[in-house]
């Protein structure tokens, strides 16, 4: 349930694992509920992206291609 709180996260540039232990690093930090939208260049992190919220239990609501990488939308659980 989106709570109205929202959050961003600029990875360009990184590579793995840095996209995953920035994104656990920042929701740590976030109430349930919060939505972070994440920017990566890492071709990788569309694995890594949604196997990371699987297995922590957050909801990954989008995942899209954009220019020069991938944005997510995570809600967090």
């Amino acid at each position: 349930m989106n709570n109205g709180r929202e959050s961003a996260l600029d990875l360009r540039g990184l590579k793995c694992p840095l996209p995953v232990l920035k994104t656990r690093r920042h929701l740590r930090d976030l109430a349930t509920g919060t939505l972070i939208r994440i920017e990566t260049t890492d071709p990788l992190a569309v694995i890594d992206i949604p196997h990371y919220c699987r297995e922590d239990g957050h909801q990954l609501l989008e995942s899209a291609p954009v220019e020069g990488g991938h944005v997510f939308v995570i809600e967090k659980g």
